[in-house]
């Protein structure tokens, strides 16, 4: 039986983590201000073939950023998503192109790659106790390298219809990728501020020893957690192989970053106990928006990837005011 203390510490837990929608003022504030300042820059900014543009480029990493949403939450990092998309994409463009099996069975393949690879993660961070960092640090290289071996290193082409459908559809005009985003992330929302496995993946963020006390089976929490990341990448790689209409090795290169950086824009912490995939939405498209303004702006790549940088290092840094304001309120 459950004693009343473990109830009630349960209970006091729920109410405080099922406000996972809450969006920080200032990540609405950054969007604003960012997207005012290249409307001003450049007069093709605001046309609706430009924000089509944004909402497409952003719906690859914003899947990602979504499973990094739960991982980070968590007090966990996954440094290997951009990797797993990699080989998920590669492995669905075998199983169509080269093994001629139907266009469902490269999807499953993208999503069970992606999976597979997430619960190894997670297995190892929990069995093997090594900390989340040296484990999907590790795995970035290793999906990546099976990802080039399994393709020589080079692009499979020629992917089933009903999959390039995916990633180059325009239903009513919006382009197939931003509804996948829009759905992935009505379900994530759900999933995390309003059942005990978000509510779950939170706490063991915020204070592991009071999970245990609440008896939150934590190891498999975990691997749940990371495979759940890695199935996101599946999808995403999924995305984006059906864009490009190929199996690239090489893709999602940097992607880690990105979707580290849009999930600590959107509020979640990333020392754990705090996650919102309403927000990770908006810092995805605070990134969009950032690369697609210097795009517009002609800015080279190389300083591209300085200002996502800089952008990382500014979010976590404002993310540890704020920690420490809410601590003296």
């Amino acid at each position: 039986m459950t004693s009343a203390p473990t109830t009630a510490a349960s209970a006091s837990w729920r109410a405080r983590f099922t406000g996972g929608g809450a969006v920080r003022l200032e990540s609405l504030v950054v969007l604003a201000v960012l997207c005012v300042a290249m409307a001003i820059s450049s007069s093709a900014f605001l046309s609706v073939s430009n924000i089509l543009n944004i909402l497409l480029s952003t719906s690859v990493f914003g899947v990602l950023a979504i499973g990094m949403t739960f991982v980070i939450s968590s007090a966990g990092i996954d440094l290997s998503v951009g990797s797993m998309l990699a080989l998920s994409g590669v492995v669905g463009a075998m199983l169509t192109s080269d093994l001629d099996l139907p266009w469902w069975m490269g999807i499953l393949g993208c999503l069970a790659a992606g999976a597979a690879t997430g619960a190894v993660n997670g297995f190892l961070i929990t069995k093997g106790a090594i900390p989340p960092f040296i484990v999907t640090l590790g795995m970035l290289g290793v999906a990546r390298g099976i990802a080039l071996v399994l393709s020589n290193g080079v692009s499979i082409y020629g992917l089933p219809p009903e999959i390039v459908w995916l990633g180059q559809g325009r239903p009513f005009g919006v382009p197939v990728p931003v509804i996948v985003l829009l759905l992935t992330a009505l379900v994530a929302h759900l999933l995390l501020a309003h059942t005990r496995f978000g509510v779950h993946a939170q706490v063991i963020g915020d204070n592991e020893g009071a999970a245990r006390a609440m008896g939150v089976r934590v190891e498999r929490m975990k691997v749940l957690i990371y495979t759940l990341s890695g199935l996101l990448s599946g999808l995403a790689g999924l995305l984006f192989a059906a864009r490009i209409n190929s199996g690239e090795p090489t893709a999602g290169l940097s992607y880690e970053l990105t979707a580290i950086t849009a999930t600590i824009l959107g509020g979640t912490n990333l020392f754990g106990g705090r996650g919102s995939v309403v927000g990770t939405l908006i810092g995805a498209l605070i990134m969009g928006v950032l690369q697609n303004g210097l795009n517009l702006l002609a800015v080279r790549p190389f300083y591209q990837q300085i200002a996502i940088g800089a952008v990382l290092i500014l979010a976590v840094w404002l993310d540890r005011i704020n920690s420490r304001e809410g601590w003296r309120r």
